[in-house]
């Protein structure tokens, strides 16, 4: 098991996130049912390798120089594919609904919590649409059949990716559709990116007064994307900022569709000291007071937010996030047993977190990571408040979405060093 030990530190430098994972995910399955385009801003993550892998098997071919993605039409595309989405829930409910739209016969696989996530939103509504599904409890599910236009009903409390990929494939349809929402619509902004995107590639959504109209028979047209900086992944530099220096954010939209540009008003409700830079912000270490936040809208900066509420004064409440509870891990009861571990004092509840500020942690301890990208990251910010050093087991789970998280981390002053035998803090 890969570990690292993580330093108390002084923070101090400028850095940039990597490309919005969400927003690369949706430009390179736009390119490649364009059959061409140039997707810039993907970077060799675990995700992104797993997506890259199912838009082959959709019938594209996809040719990777640095962070540029060119896609171009595949002539020769597998049949019967099976596409192994590793660990990439995005990747797999983005695609099942297009290849169903194009009539394509596959089986989705995955790794890790992925075969245990939730489908029930597919295999309730695909099969009244002309899509039968076999599976044994999750995955591997193989579909067959063509996706036919008409009217879903979805609930909007579930996770947005079953929204997005039937954005992505209904217009792919012959007739018209609908998209009608039975329960209010949370991780709303997610939508909003897919909608953005989607209309940069000539695909028109309309959004009605309980959810969306898509015209069917529309065709994708090649573009060329840049992709934005990923502001859930800024969180944790912004975090760093606030726990452990000074950290000045560049590389970002303050206009972006992305949801966890939140982050800039949750620390501002946490009386972090962060303003406004040019072309970005930035966040010096500062003493934190306690808040109440919904993170409906935003459940992947919970992790760490709750490492901020740690160490403000006074207690916090972190509400509207169950369905943490179903990513790479349950990331409700990891992040708490993590803060647990280093000398905080958080506890679950249905939803969210109770956390008591402690103002420092102690660290000396080693915690899991639980195989989740979110809760190493969300570690490595932790150790900026703690007393002793913390050792981060199997740490290379970072590679999902950031695979060079610790190289900026480090150039920003951080102190991690990766332990090759048993060690002790």
């Amino acid at each position: 098991m890969s570990r690292i030990k993580v330093s108390p530190a002084v923070i101090s430098g400028s850095a940039s996130p990597p490309p919005s994972k969400s927003a690369a995910h949706r430009a390179l399955i736009c390119a490649a049912l364009a059959g061409c385009g140039t997707v810039r801003g993907v970077i060799p993550s675990d995700d992104m390798l797993a997506t890259l892998n199912g838009i082959k098997a959709l019938g594209a071919a996809a040719d990777i120089s640095g962070d540029t993605a060119v896609i171009k039409k595949n002539e020769d595309p597998p049949q019967k594919p099976v596409i192994d989405c590793l660990e990439s829930g995005s990747t797999l409910r983005l695609l099942i609904p297009v290849f169903a739209a194009l009539g394509i016969e596959a089986t989705f696989t995955g790794r890790g919590r992925l075969p245990q996530r939730p489908l029930g939103v597919y295999t309730d509504c695909l099969p009244k649409h002309g899509v039968s599904l076999s599976s044994e409890n999750g995955l591997p599910l193989s579909i067959k059949g063509r996706l036919r236009a008409g009217k879903y009903l979805l609930p909007g409390d579930v996770s947005s990716q079953f929204i997005t990929g039937l954005l992505f494939a209904l217009p792919l349809c012959g007739g018209d559709s609908e998209i009608v929402l039975t329960t209010p619509l949370e991780s709303a902004p997610y939508v909003d990116l897919t909608i953005e995107i989607l209309q940069t590639a000539g695909i028109k959504i309309l959004q009605t007064p309980g959810g969306f109209y898509i015209p069917g028979g529309q065709e994708y047209k090649k573009t060329d994307f840049q992709v934005e900086g990923d502001w859930s992944q800024a969180a944790f530099l912004l975090a760093m900022g606030a726990l452990g220096g000074e950290i000045r954010l560049t590389g970002v939209r303050a206009d972006s569709r992305q949801g966890d540009r939140e982050i800039v008003n949750i620390l501002r409700a946490l009386d972090a000291d962060i303003k406004p830079l040019n072309g970005g912000f930035a966040c010096r270490r500062s003493r934190l007071f306690g808040a109440t936040i919904n993170a409906a809208q935003i459940p992947d900066l919970v992790p760490v937010v709750a490492v901020l509420c740690s160490v403000a004064s006074g207690v916090s409440a972190i509400t509207g996030a169950s369905r943490l509870r179903l990513k790479e891990s349950d990331r409700l009861a990891a992040v708490a047993r993590c803060l647990n571990l280093l000398g905080g004092k958080a506890e679950q509840t249905g939803d969210g977190l109770i956390i008591h500020g402690v103002g420092r942690l102690k660290g000396g301890v080693s915690v899991p990571s639980f195989g989740d990208h979110r809760i190493v990251m969300s570690m490595a910010a932790a150790a900026l408040a703690c007393e002793n050093p913390i050792i981060i087991e199997d740490y290379q789970s970072v590679a999902k979405s950031w695979p060079g998280f610790f190289e900026i981390y480090k150039a920003c002053g951080g102190a991690a060093d990766v332990i090759q035998h048993r060690e002790d803090c």
